[in-house]
């Protein structure tokens, strides 16, 4: 029996089918699913950046703040050096420059706020596509890989069939089973070789695979 292990196979594991139809649609899916996640992540990236620009204002209220208060601590070490009325003249800028400190530090703490704000949205976006991707697609593609990689080696190997055969009669439509034979069970049974042969084959064209003798 010609072995389909030989085709869209990986070290032993099927990537991908046989049959034209179901290989073409494999790989349709795989792109699209490797565009979905590369829009999302520059979808999530591009917000990030967006929202970051609301931290403009508090870098500038940063900087104007700290360059303030390093202006009026300078100025008020210069006067305290006037004799005699030094400390009176010194106190007010004190005061107006730990006030400009306290503006530096609001524009810090509006930068930090932005970060997680930016952060928390990129997450919030990221978290619906990839979602339907490691939930959704992931495990139907790795259940169809464990399936095939499953099925192609029982193709190559001599009692195979005779598994393939049993497979098809626990997972496939009755419809599709009657019309191989009326008594499709029966003839498995049997071991009727036509009858084996058809239902090893159905398995494996049922998962995109080549087979059969």
């Amino acid at each position: 029996m010609p072995t389909a292990a030989g085709r869209g196979t990986l070290s032993g594991v099927k990537i991908y089918a046989d049959r034209f139809p179901t290989a073409v649609r494999q790989l349709i899916t795989d792109l699209l699913v490797v565009v979905w996640v590369y829009a999302a992540v520059r979808g999530a990236l591009w917000l990030h950046d967006l929202v970051q620009k609301l931290a403009v204002p508090g870098q500038k209220l940063e900087g104007a703040g700290g360059g303030l208060a390093d202006n009026l601590a300078e100025a008020g070490g210069k006067v305290g050096r006037v004799p005699l009325v030094g400390d009176e003249l010194t106190a007010p800028f004190q005061r107006a420059a730990g006030a400009a400190r306290s503006l530096a530090e609001a524009g810090r703490d509006q930068q930090e706020l932005v970060d997680q704000l930016a952060l928390a949205l990129a997450v919030a976006v990221l978290v619906f596509p990839l979602g339907l991707v490691l939930f959704g697609w992931l495990p139907l593609r790795v259940r169809w890989v464990r399936r095939a990689s499953s099925a192609a080696r029982l193709a190559g190997a001599p009692a195979g069939r005779d598994l393939l055969a049993l497979r098809a009669l626990a997972t496939q439509p009755l419809g599709r089973l009657t019309r191989i034979a009326p008594d499709v069970a029966e003839a498995w049974r049997r071991g009727d070789d036509a009858t084996v042969d058809a239902l090893a084959a159905l398995e494996l064209r049922q998962l995109g695979l080549r087979g059969g003798r």
